[in-house]
């Protein structure tokens, strides 16, 4: 049986960090990493393609977009409207946010999928109304150094002294407070009983069976 030390998945129940506010509703995940970045055989150098055709002009020079700006080169927490992450379901969109440093994004709504590729991540997605989100962006673009407070289990986020209600989804919140985020690392980590299990069913041929440690 596979030692399920050896794979550790973190719980994920709390995330602060400086924000940085994208407005715009319907962002979709071409916009967030456009096609042609996509063949890439690794997702390690992808972070700074985020955004990249509404940071860059055709001749790279810089557009007007707040993560080109210094103020938020280090932020970690992503304030969105509505609908983001919609279109395609290409999971190197939270990959490239990631890779930039996102560790969390607090927004109106989410992609179903798009939500479901940052949890496999570990990257929290909660859910505000409209107002609520606007204020935030507001006081973030005022306050770029400010720290934001994600409690997930508490389904909260402080900022300047004021703390607010978001929403977590339900499983999300379960998978993320509890550590079983990760589903890759999980199937590792019980490979022992799914070869144990699967050579206990009788029409598993033996050459199926996966090897476990």
């Amino acid at each position: 049986m596979a030692d399920t030390d050896e794979v550790e998945i973190p719980e994920v129940d709390y995330v602060s960090g400086s924000g940085i506010p994208i407005r715009g509703n319907d962002i979709d995940t071409d916009q967030i990493i456009p096609a042609r970045f996509m063949k890439v055989v690794t997702f390690d150098g992808l972070g700074e393609f985020a955004f990249f055709d509404l940071r860059f002009t055709e001749d790279d020079e810089l557009k007007d977009h707040p993560m080109n700006e210094e103020r938020f080169q280090d932020s970690s927490v992503m304030v969105v409207n509505n609908n983001f992450g919609c279109g395609s379901s290409r999971e190197h969109a939270p990959q490239a946010l990631m890779r930039w440093g996102i560790d969390a994004i607090v927004g109106e709504s989410f992609a179903e999928i798009f939500a479901g590729n940052c949890l496999a991540l570990g990257i929290p997605t909660v859910t505000a109304d409209a107002e609520t989100i606007e204020e935030l962006q507001d006081w973030v673009d005022e306050h770029p150094d400010g720290e934001l407070e994600i409690d997930i289990e508490a389904e909260t986020v402080t900022y300047g002294g004021e703390t607010i209600d978001v929403t977590v989804d339900d499983a999300q919140r379960k998978a993320l407070v509890e550590g079983v985020w990760d589903t890759t690392a999980l199937m590792k980590s019980n490979a022992g009983e799914v070869a144990k299990l699967a050579g206990d069913l009788p029409y598993v041929e033996d050459a199926a069976i996966p090897e476990s440690e």
